[in-house]
């Protein structure tokens, strides 16, 4: 890993000293923007059938692009994030439950010494990046720094619910905000605007050269607040669709800033969402209800809405029941960029490259793997998983099982049964039996104990000590 990390390391001082050289290499490299919105399913999105909410912004998005009817993710935010951050599954990366780092500490941290990410490659390559929105896997007041070993350029995240620092609490209204320049409160300012103007800020200034933006939104999470648009919002629901609402408004807003700089036909425009939608709040798909799912294996839980476009490079208005999940954006995005992966380095999804320019009908897969919930624990030295092999569900282009450390407890045909009313797994059609088997096989295949994260320990801060779990 080392010497890798020297390897790029030569690179980079290698496109500094021959400038004109390197102009010539990034020309023609596309922009990446990964737009991701927290705990929102496909129920809140209208062009998947989604009722009783618009999203014309996003739609357009679908219309101009391609969707993915069968696309997953972890059932929970941090599995999610580091997931799609190092192309590796939890089992593999070890941040199989949800750990809020600024609020818990103990140590624990997304270690850049330790960890890739697709970010770190593409600035290898030449690329400008940037972050905005929301991280959490890292405390920025121990690590300041954190982001641009991760290979960001510049950033403008809130940092989460920092112990000890009530102000850092807010996200929404009156946010408490990191930069480059260091943390405090926007007083006055609704946190979503910032992040959104900071993002095109950096295109305007970057415009000329490869970019890679990504965006891990703070909307839609709780708590549900009014957005500038309707400041007289009220309640859970209402406030909540005025935050989908508004979250549809900042993508048309980047989407627009794209097309004004003249760069919307070289930018692969990715939007997704890290977890289904808070269990507190239902929807209308498609003519039938569904409850949120976040934090559970159900398909309420995992699979997401994400549309990928790029006009003239993605055919316009086309639909795909291609499997993909959150391990496949890695290598996505390095095939897009032309750039090869860390050497030593494993990943465990697929490049998409062709499913999307038309050339592949079906994905290079035909299964993907969901899992990681709850909560991970301290052991008094680590922070490890919450027990040593997570239950996880494996889904096919039809059927899908729901898997433990006591082996199958479930096995549904999604096709038949999308709200998961019956489990076929006591008397299986030859058909599911078939998939069963197959799944079953997968699931073996995996290690039989979880790795807990991988890192070294930061030194344990005044605020680690006092907590209470």
């Amino acid at each position: 890993m080392k010497t890798s990390f020297y390897l790029s390391l030569i690179t980079c001082l290698a496109t500094l000293i021959s400038p004109a050289s390197h102009c010539e290499d990034t020309a023609e490299k596309p922009n990446i923007l990964l737009v991701m919105v927290d705990d929102l399913g496909p129920e809140w999105i209208g062009c998947y059938g989604a009722e009783g909410i618009e999203t014309p912004n996003i739609d357009r998005l679908a219309e101009e692009g391609m969707l993915f009817t069968r696309a997953y993710s972890m059932p929970k935010c941090t599995p999610t994030r580091a997931t799609l951050l190092t192309g590796q599954y939890p089992f593999r990366h070890g941040w199989v439950n949800h750990w809020d780092v600024p609020r818990w500490g103990d140590g624990c941290h997304f270690d850049p010494n330790q960890n890739f990410t697709f970010a770190r490659v593409l600035r290898n390559e030449g690329y400008q990046t940037a972050i905005a929105g929301k991280w959490q896997i890292n405390d920025f007041r121990v690590q300041p720094k954190a982001l641009a070993e991760h290979g960001f350029n510049e950033w403008c995240m809130w940092t989460g619910y920092e112990t000890g620092n009530p102000p850092s609490a807010e996200r929404y209204w009156d946010p408490y905000i990191h930069t480059n320049d260091g943390s405090r409160t926007y007083e006055g300012q609704f946190g979503p605007d910032i992040y959104t103007d900071f993002l095109i800020d950096f295109m305007e200034r970057n415009q000329n050269s490869p970019m890679l933006l990504y965006f891990p939104m703070c909307l839609t999470h709780a708590p549900f607040v009014p957005t500038p648009d309707e400041p007289n919002a009220s309640g859970n629901e209402d406030c909540f669709k005025a935050m989908v609402r508004y979250t549809d408004k900042l993508v048309g807003r980047l989407v627009q800033a794209l097309e004004q700089l003249g760069i919307r036909d070289r930018t692969y425009v990715f939007f997704t969402t890290d977890n289904g939608t808070a269990g507190s709040i239902t929807g209308r798909l498609n003519g039938r209800k569904v409850r949120g799912g976040k934090g559970k294996l159900t398909e309420n839980g995992i699979r997401e809405p994400f549309i990928v476009s790029c006009p003239g490079k993605i055919p316009a208005g086309s639909s795909t029941e291609a499997l993909t999940d959150f391990t496949d954006l890695f290598p996505t995005f390095l095939n897009l960029a032309g750039a090869e992966a860390p050497e030593g380095w494993t990943i465990d999804g697929h490049s998409l490259a062709d499913v999307l320019h038309g050339t592949a009908a079906r994905s290079p897969r035909d299964w993907v793997l969901s899992m990681g919930g709850g909560e991970a624990k301290f052991d008094g030295k680590r922070v490890i998983p919450e027990k040593g092999f997570a239950d996880r569900a494996i889904c096919g282009e039809r059927y899908k099982i729901i898997y433990t450390d006591n082996g199958t407890t479930s096995l549904f045909d999604l096709e038949r049964d999308p709200g998961e009313g019956y489990n076929l797994l006591d008397n299986p059609p030859d058909e599911a039996a078939q998939a069963l088997e197959k799944f079953e096989a997968v699931a073996r295949s995996f290690p039989e104990r979880d790795a807990a994260p991988r890192y070294k320990p930061n030194p344990r801060q005044e605020w680690d000590l006092s907590l209470k779990r």
